[in-house]
C-alpha cells in the first residue's frame, strides 16, 4: 500500500547532493549530515514516504540510491516556458498570457520595439518588448544595407 504524497519542500542543496549518494545504507544522522539538513526534517520525509527499511534490531536504514531517486521524483517540476504569439503578452495582474486589446507597436532603438496594449480581463496596461527579425527580410531576397 503506497502512502499518498504530500507537498514536500526540498532545499536546493538536497536536490543537488541527493543524486550523488552512494548505493549503501545510511543511518538517518549520517544522511542528514551529508545533505546538510536537520535530522528531524529527514524523519518527516520518511513519514511522507521516503524509502527506508528496518533491520532485525529495529534500526532505521536508508538506501542512498533509492533516496536520491525519491528526491528526484518529489522535486518541483521545472516550469516550461510557453512562447507567446505575436498578439499575446503576459499580464502581471492576472498572472496569465492574454491577447492584447488595442495593441500599438512603437519603435524604441535599433532593432528593438515595444508593443503597448490592455488586458481584456482586468484592463491593466501591458507592455511587451520585441526585436525586429532581419532573417525574414534576407530570406525574401532583399539585401542587407
Amino acid at each position: 500500500m503506497e502512502k499518498p504524497r504530500s507537498h514536500i519542500q526540498l532545499p536546493h542543496i538536497v536536490i543537488v547532493k541527493a543524486p550523488g549518494l552512494l548505493p549503501m545504507l545510511y543511518k538517518p544522522a549520517e544522511l542528514a549530515e551529508d545533505l546538510n539538513l536537520p535530522v528531524r526534517t529527514l524523519y518527516d520525509w520518511l513519514k511522507a514516504g521516503a524509502p527506508h527499511s528496518r533491520d532485525k534490531r529495529d534500526r532505521l536504514w536508508i538506501n542512498g540510491r533509492e533516496f536520491g531517486v525519491w528526491i528526484g521524483e518529489n522535486r518541483k517540476p521545472h516550469g516550461r516556458r510557453v512562447k507567446l504569439t505575436d498578439e499575446q503578452a503576459y499580464c502581471l495582474r492576472c498572472h496569465a498570457a492574454v491577447k492584447l486589446v488595442e495593441p500599438r507597436k512603437q519603435h524604441v532603438k535599433g532593432k528593438l520595439y515595444l508593443i503597448k496594449g490592455k488586458c481584456p480581463h482586468c484592463g491593466a496596461s501591458i507592455n511587451r518588448g520585441g526585436r525586429y527579425d532581419r532573417q525574414a527580410e534576407l530570406s525574401a531576397g532583399q539585401r542587407a544595407p
